[in-house]
């Protein structure tokens, strides 16, 4: 049994040395998740590009069942664009972990255009599945893919 546990945690602790948070040009992320303030509770769902080692653009899309604002309770959902700048490689962060600052621009339901901000965490496990957290206007929290 203790071999078994050992070669267990050798896979494992040898999954978590190949974990890439962010690779820069080129990575793919898709995350999945579940908002739980700003312009309402719901799901998200976001892609992002990566341009450098510091820059990532992408897409995402909020479904919201419930609001916490009177002045959004039409809003069912929201789409927008979002630009990211990636300090992994300035902070010299680990290359499981990756934060970055970023901004929204979109549409939000019968309101019309938005703006936002945000600051997230990626944390990945192994080369294929993390989580991450952003807190700002419209945060969320969930899992992480690499494409």
């Amino acid at each position: 049994m203790k071999k078994y546990l050992l070669v267990f945690s050798m896979l494992f602790i040898g999954q978590m040395a190949f974990a890439q948070a962010w690779q820069g040009r080129g990575d793919q992320k898709i995350q999945v998740g579940l908002n739980g303030w700003g312009y309402g509770t719901g799901i998200t769902a976001t892609y992002d590009y990566g341009l450098s080692k510091l820059i990532s653009v992408g897409a995402g899309a909020n479904f919201f069942f419930d609001h916490s604002n009177d002045k959004y309770r039409n809003d069912d959902f929201g789409v927008f664009g979002r630009l990211n700048f990636h300090l992994q490689e300035p902070l010299g962060l680990p290359s499981n972990w990756d934060i970055y600052p970023g901004v929204d621009l979109g549409l939000l339901g019968k309101s019309g255009t938005y703006f936002g901000a945000h600051l997230g965490v990626r944390y990945f496990f192994n080369n294929n599945v993390g989580v991450f957290l952003e807190a700002g206007n419209n945060g969320a929290i969930g899992v992480s893919f690499n494409l």
